[in-house]
């Protein structure tokens, strides 16, 4: 087993931290391939906005495979379809797929400069079920950046198009990591992850703030098959909703998760 959970943390660390650019340049697109997938049992204290607490399964997933890079998940809430929960009578589901083409592998180029490692086609979809709820798209340029301490970053830079309205509405920049910083001795180790979505130049017509955002924050133990972990999530006028004493979308949200990896 610990052979596993080594080779498990020096995985996570060349997939988060690596120093040198994506090198297409030979040809051989799918050098770099890898894939991940794993089921968060999730609860949510507070969660921004409106302030709901609620269970959920989150099914989330990723890799690569020569010019595509990819990262989702799907989550369904409510599971026991508790009447009390404050999901009940509210969209069962919400999904992220992210996408990215990579322009490195594309044009076998490489486009690397500074600590930008490789750039991207990025897109995001944003869904919740329903027929008139959530239902966006990004469109925008993408990169893995190295920065000092944590490694390899994603850093997307969109434009939003909601799908409902049929228009633009503004921009988003988003950031990913993911950080092991402590080994213990059975080779599992601690980590640092999380992200931030900022959405800024909203129209006045469809949101009631013009920018806003999250920045989430996990603290989590992962093993070769399991891992658990504490989040803290902090929002100013999240998605372009002004906060106000009827509708809270500035503060903070805490999550719990235990997770198991396929």
């Amino acid at each position: 087993m610990r052979k596993s959970l080594v080779a498990l943390s020096v995985l996570a660390a060349s997939l988060s931290a690596a120093t040198n650019a994506a090198d297409y340049t030979d040809g051989n697109i799918h050098k770099n391939d890898y894939k991940w997938s794993q089921f968060n049992l999730m609860y949510a204290f507070d969660e921004l906005p409106g302030e709901s607490s609620h269970d959920y399964l989150e099914m989330e997933f990723g890799g690569r495979s020569g010019i595509f890079d990819l990262y989702g998940y799907v989550d369904i809430f409510n599971l026991t379809s508790d009447p009390d929960s404050d999901k009940a009578g509210r969209p069962k589901m919400f999904m992220k797929f992210a996408p990215r083409v990579s322009l490195d592998a594309l044009t076998q180029t490489d486009l690397s400069f500074g600590p930008v490692q490789e750039l991207y086609v990025a897109t995001l979809f944003n869904w919740d079920g329903s027929a008139d709820g959530v239902n966006n798209s990004f469109v925008g340029l993408g990169s893995d950046v190295n920065v000092p301490w944590l490694g390899k970053v994603g850093l997307n830079v969109y434009g939003l198009y909601d799908t409902n309205k049929k228009d633009w509405n503004g921009y988003q920049i988003s950031t990913n990591w993911f950080k092991p910083f402590y080994t213990l001795d059975n080779g599992s180790f601690v980590s640092y992850q999380g992200y931030i979505d900022y959405q800024f130049g909203m129209k006045e017509e469809y949101s009631s703030a013009s920018n806003g955002g999250a920045m989430f924050n996990g603290i989590y133990w992962h093993s070769d098959r399991y891992a658990v972990g504490y989040g803290l999530k902090a929002y100013k006028d999240v998605y372009g909703i002004k906060d106000s004493d009827g509708f809270k979308s500035t503060g903070i949200s805490h999550y719990v998760s235990l997770t198991y990896k396929f």
